[in-house]
């Protein structure tokens, strides 16, 4: 079965999101509301939506709007039809008898309920219907959480499954689990029981919102927003609808009353204060202030910084599961908290997985996935010891499919060739050689750049092609600069000099290397990481890449063959004649406006990706799809590049340009005086440096112009407070 084209009915929050989503895989999409103004307007929103749902602005222009009343027969061109309107049985019910009219036989239809049961909704529908028909519960955003729930039926052909798990998986970049019918399958069920622990320990008064925020976030393996700030992102209003609808819909007495949530839940939801959405939830935004709810009193009181020592103990432990253990074992406020709130949540995660779930490791993978949690339930159990020795769980006869899961990496398990601190050289199978970075923030130092070259090397001797890749979240947030700044303040200018020149040395060994150069960036890929992307024979990026040269935000310029690629790139397809003016400017402003993609898509639109490069949806499928790609490029008989001697620069007259346009952003006081001296020293390099008139020049020669004019921000005053107040704050300084 193919998935070609979708429809998505209801343009809410999440029916446009979902619809958003499979424009960015490519899809045609046909969103439905209950009038085309109403279509309209849902798409209109999430566009305006921040984080954007969207890869790049044009992708909406896949989306095509109308109504229930006057459009359903569009959907006879759709190949998988998901219901995301209204969570009332009775409305998808009289929707879904609608649109089975319409479909064709063929068409998958799916519905992205969070609680309601999937078997009931399809009630009083066809055989047919019923036989394409089962749950696809996303979690919002689409884009950016990878969690899909799918959640089949008695009913439900097992090629329908297995057709929509694998487009989930690979096209639109899904961690799938298979999730049995039950009341908010199996995310939200474990996600609630833990807020409601957590809802607990506050009205004890034992604890405050700060306090358990503190100790629910990085500390224990989860995200920055913890618990009540994430409350507030996803809508307390939300929060209090899904528990009622799981303390409704379970049979245990003892059970629900878990899921009761405290009186002032309601009371907030009744005055408006529903979190981020409406300026007020458990934190309220006051000027420069951030206010916390007294749940007492429902009033806003000063922030105050919790003060524990142990989660200060705890940040010297850097494996997780040892962090953990650490924190939930220690006799003071922060271990009776987690063994109050996380245990029990571990303990009915444990007790309930064969009512939710068709393995415990769906179960794990839901919760990293839907929630980020660096461990699932029974992995944390594993690391507190207390992992139950078996967990058995039934599978229906009638469910004979399995999901694709967690996609294991080539890097995983695979023979170290060689390694240092900074990087290692691992065998990635049929042929392929790897350079995984592993150094902290996979900041690229000596370490890296020898391992780059050694790489080189070793995959021209004993292997078909090299892929430049890590498993970390980020690719690289660029050059150590650090060692960059103790250098420069001791005034070791044949140091820093040696440094440039290894690192255009490493990246020009990509370029030329004998054997194809596949380069797999992944989050963010920022300074001499783009570099190191600029200079491979062929990019795979994950669509969730952020590629940006942002060297000036320190005061500098990129320096590692950046600066040289982009102008190399942005003219080389010109005709002879042509005026040069307009593409420095581009690079002229992506540089010195270190404009960062905002996903893979998006890079090509900055030039930093080619149009030939790969874009791979799923993260965990990465460094395997470089590899093919590598492959294909060697056994397509890869030819070596060749070093350009003649790149067309525009001289004089692009420079006096150039220089013009930073002074008059100069004078109208946009940019600071030492923003000036970087723009007419990026200027400098983007127009050959001193020749007249337009002309060419060679690689070497703008390699050392970057050089030259790194080297001469590296001794300014200000360029060093701007490395330092980065390195400390990790926030640009404009002095």
């Amino acid at each position: 079965m193919k998935i070609r084209s979708a429809a998505v009915l209801g343009a809410g929050v999440m029916g446009a999101q979902i619809a958003a989503h499979f424009a960015n895989a490519g899809l045609p999409v046909l969103l439905l509301d209950v009038s085309r103004d109403a279509a309209a307007d849902g798409l209109k929103r999430a566009r305006a939506l921040k984080p954007d749902p969207f890869f790049t602005p044009d992708a909406a222009a896949s989306i095509r709007t109308g109504s229930f009343d006057l459009d359903l027969a569009g959907l006879t061109d759709a190949d998988w039809i998901v219901e995301a309107v209204v969570e009332r049985l009775d409305v998808k019910q009289a929707l879904l008898a609608r649109v089975d009219d319409h479909r064709r036989a063929d068409a998958i239809v799916s519905s992205n309920t969070s609680g309601i049961p999937i078997a009931s909704i399809a009630e009083g529908r066809s055989a047919a219907f019923r036989r394409h028909w089962l749950g696809t519960h996303f979690f919002n955003p689409p884009r950016y959480l990878r969690l899909v729930e799918i959640i089949p039926t008695a009913e439900t052909d097992p090629l329908v499954v297995e057709t929509i798990a694998r487009f989930a998986d690979v096209r639109l970049g899904k961690g799938v689990v298979l999730a049995k019918d039950t009341p908010n399958f199996i995310g939200n069920r474990i996600a609630l029981f833990g807020v409601a622990r957590s809802f607990r320990a506050l009205e004890s008064g034992q604890f405050t919102i700060e306090e358990i925020d503190a100790i629910t976030g990085p500390a224990i393996g989860r995200p920055k927003s913890a618990t009540f700030r994430t409350m507030d992102i996803a809508g307390i209003d939300v929060l209090a609808h899904v528990a009622r609808n799981l303390a409704e819909r379970l049979t245990d007495p003892d059970e629900r009353d878990a899921f009761v949530l405290p009186a002032f839940v309601e009371q907030m939801v009744g005055r408006g204060m529903t979190g981020a959405k409406a300026g007020q939830g458990f934190y309220k935004k006051a000027g420069e202030r951030i206010l916390t709810l007294d749940p007492r009193t429902l009033e806003y009181r000063e922030r105050e910084s919790p003060k524990l020592p142990a989660l200060d103990a705890a940040r010297a432990i850097e494996a997780t599961p040892a962090r953990i253990a650490a924190l939930v074992n220690g006799q003071d406020k922060v271990g009776a908290f987690l063994r109050e709130t996380l245990v029990p949540t571990l303990e009915y995660a444990a007790r309930i997985a064969a009512d939710i779930a068709y393995s415990p490791a769906d179960i794990d993978h839901a919760m990293r996935w839907g929630f980020a949690w660096e461990l699932g339930p029974f992995e944390t159990l594993r690391a507190l010891g207390r992992a139950p020795e078996t967990v058995t769980v039934t599978v229906p006869e009638t469910v004979t499919v399995t999901v694709p899961g967690a996609a294991a990496s080539p890097l995983r398990g695979a023979r170290v060739v060689k390694k240092n601190a900074g990087a290692s050289l691992v065998d990635l199978g049929d042929g392929v050689l790897g350079v995984e970075f592993h150094s902290k923030m996979n900041a690229i130092g000596g370490d890296t750049m020898q391992m780059l070259h050694a790489g080189v090397k070793e995959a021209a001797a004993n292997f078909a092609a090299l892929v430049v890749g890590n498993d970390a979240a980020n690719f690289s947030v660029g050059a150590n600069v650090m060692l960059l700044l103790l250098e420069a303040q001791e005034g070791n200018w044949d140091e820093v000099d040696m440094m440039v020149r290894a690192f255009q040395g490493a990246t020009m060994a990509l370029k030329y290397a004998d054997v194809p150069v596949v380069v797999a960036p992944a989050g963010m890929t920022l300074g001499g990481g783009c570099e190191i992307v600029l200079h491979g024979a062929r990019v795979q990026a994950a669509a969730e890449s952020y590629l940006g040269l942002v060297e000036v935000g320190v005061g500098l310029i990129p320096a590692g063959g950046g600066t040289k690629e982009m102008i190399a790139r942005a003219v080389q397809d010109l005709p002879p004649g042509a005026d040069l003016l307009p593409a420095a400017q581009r690079v002229f402003e992506t540089i010195g406006f270190a404009r960062v993609s905002t996903s893979g898509p998006d890079a090509r639109r900055l030039g930093y990706l080619h149009d030939a490069d790969g874009i791979t949806m799923n993260r965990d499928r990465l460094i395997a799809d470089a590899r093919t790609a590598a492959l294909a490029l060697a056994r397509a008989g890869y030819t070596p590049a060749r070093p350009r001697h003649a790149i067309r620069v525009g001289g004089e007259n692009v420079l006096a340009a150039l220089k013009l346009g930073v002074h008059l952003a100069w004078r109208a006081g946009r940019i600071s005086d030492h923003d000036a001296l970087i723009g007419r020293k990026l200027a400098w390099i983007l127009a050959g440096g001193g020749i007249k008139g337009a002309g060419t020049v060679t690689e070497q020669q703008l390699l050392d112009l970057e050089r030259e004019a790194f080297l001469s921000l590296c001794g300014e005053r200000k360029t060093l407070e701007r490395i330092a107040h980065t390195l400390k704050t990790g926030k640009p300084l404009r002095n």
